[in-house]
């Protein structure tokens, strides 16, 4: 038994392609010393689900409409990671704001991905945003979940140029590429104890 071995939960919501660039990056040995022991979804139909059961990964979604707040919500969700022994949570595409109830209890052990150059762009439709408002530059960003909306820590982050009338799809094919190179290596980093976090500043070492 590896007592080094991290064991790793991913929320998604959605389609899934991060999470499956994830899961190979563990199995093909690129990220050594980490389990993914569950995907946990908020959606029951979200094509990610599918995508779990094909890789064999554990899979479980629990209904937020069954709860009368979000607090509640994230309280069900925290007994799920520690009856697994969760010692990391990557958000893949969950579109649900935490709680500060559970950013407390993984302070610093909670990783997102978003589609832009943060503090540019927060929250939803990041991409249609950045074209509409014409800018010549956007990207991706990996960074720590705190108690604010895309506002914790930056781990990683690179940029793409937009192309002179790029479509919205052909920024977001882009953008995806980028996702599924990006967020492996800041996991690796992250298992690897690369990261030294500072108040509110990331050091890679």
């Amino acid at each position: 038994m590896n007592k080094n071995k991290k064991n790793i939960a991913i929320l998604a919501s959605g389609k899934g392609s991060n999470f499956e660039a994830i899961v190979n990056s563990v199995k093909n040995g690129y990220i050594k010393n980490a389990e993914i022991k569950l995907l946990l979804s908020d959606k029951k139909y979200a094509p990610v689900r599918k995508k779990a059961k094909q890789k064999k990964i554990k899979d479980i979604f629990i209904n937020p409409t069954h709860f009368r707040s979000r607090r509640e919500f994230d309280k069900a969700i925290a007994k799920v990671l520690l009856d697994e022994k969760i010692d990391l949570i990557l958000l893949a595409g969950y579109m649900r704001i935490l709680s500060p109830y559970l950013v407390g209890m993984f302070k610093n052990k909670i990783l997102n991905i978003h589609p832009a150059l943060l503090p540019a762009f927060k929250g939803k439709n990041s991409i249609q945003r950045a074209l509409k408002y014409g800018c010549k530059v956007t990207g991706v960003t990996v960074h720590l979940i705190d108690e604010k909306v895309d506002n914790g820590p930056i781990i990683l982050q690179k940029s793409i140029d937009i192309k002179e009338g790029a479509t919205i799809k052909e920024v977001e094919n882009e953008i995806h590429k980028l996702e599924h190179k990006l967020y492996p290596l800041a996991l690796k980093l992250f298992i690897d104890k690369k990261i030294r976090v500072r108040k509110h500043h990331v050091q890679i070492i």
